[in-house]
């Protein structure tokens, strides 16, 4: 089968091409390298079933060349990381909102399956735990950046479900939670590779308020077997599902357990919220997905424990 991965020099994107090649697909990817790096696919570029394309996914023509040759669409390119959506607000915004409706328009043209990658932002800041799939969304002021992060995301959803109601285009929707594992950078704000490089480096780990803010964290393994698994499940059609983890720990008790584990002499310092990001910034006490959905379509039950996962990413920063 012809895939097309965009954003697949990102984290998630590198890992989904691998497990594709390995099954014996051929796989394009397009990314603009603005959060996903050369070093992700370096390895890829020597298999002849592997084709990168440099470039955006708000340039047309290429992207419609792509899908016209493409069989299915994972759609991954996207403005990702707190930092990154803060520093660039208007960029995330047209990335997230125009690219998507790019892909959707040429992906209906041909009429290619896609998969769109959603996230668990979409919640806002509700404090309804866990997240259920057909929740309703609490968000914040249209003055706090993170929160049009959220409503580009709502908007994709939207979309995908329209092309999808009205002409019959076969989408399936994953909001991803806290996606972590080896690759990831903490360029971005992700807090494990952050918290890890720190550890390692014997710089102080870095926490955003008041560290008793607590997440879930799933390994990218895991993330990616689900979103083969649901390509592959005709039920999905036209369906939202949460994809992550439910082992919740706050983030003063991850600093903590990363500087034990890479028996670290790193110092915990804590600062506030509006000196890492901007004036006014919200953030979630917690943030759990409710897997049921999810499981009773494909079956997906995480096979990475959270001291799992951390083992992979400091073994991967030791190389």
């Amino acid at each position: 089968m012809r895939i097309l991965i965009t954003g697949g020099a990102g984290f998630i994107g590198s890992h989904l091409c691998e497990a594709l090649l390995a099954k014996g697909h051929k796989v394009s990817i397009i990314d603009n390298l603005s959060t996903g790096k050369l070093s992700n696919i370096d390895h890829l570029q020597v298999n002849e079933s592997f084709h990168y394309v440099l470039g955006s996914i708000l340039d047309r023509d290429i992207l419609e060349s792509l899908i016209s040759e493409a069989d299915e669409i994972y759609h991954l390119a996207a403005a990702v990381g707190v930092s990154y959506i803060i520093n660039n607000p208007l960029l995330s915004l047209q990335t997230n909102i125009e690219g998507t409706e790019n892909v959707l328009e040429f992906a209906n043209k041909y009429k290619r399956k896609v998969l769109i990658a959603s996230t668990s932002e979409i919640y806002g800041k509700s404090d309804k735990i866990p997240f259920k799939e057909e929740d309703d969304r609490v968000l914040g002021s249209t003055s706090i950046s993170r929160w049009g992060y959220s409503c580009s995301k709502a908007i994709d959803e939207f979309l995908s479900l329209a092309y999808h109601r009205e002409k019959k285009l076969p989408v399936v929707i994953v909001r991803l939670f806290n996606t972590v594992g080896p690759r990831q950078t903490g360029q971005y704000g992700m807090v494990i590779p952050k918290f890890v490089k720190a550890a390692m480096l014997g710089h102080p780990i870095t926490i955003h308020g008041n560290g008793k803010q607590s997440r879930c964290f799933a390994d990218v393994a895991d993330i990616v077997w689900s979103l083969q698994a649901l390509m592959s499940e005709p039920r999905a059609i036209g369906q939202v599902f949460n994809v992550g983890n439910k082992e919740e720990i706050s983030i003063e008790d991850l600093a903590m357990k990363i500087k034990d584990m890479t028996k670290s002499s790193s110092k915990i310092e804590y600062i506030p919220y509006e000196n890492a990001y901007e004036e006014g910034f919200e953030d979630m006490l917690r943030r759990m997905p409710d897997l049921s959905k999810v499981n009773e379509f494909i079956g997906y039950e995480p096979q990475y424990s959270l001291d799992m996962i951390l083992e992979r990413v400091i073994k991967f920063y030791e190389k």
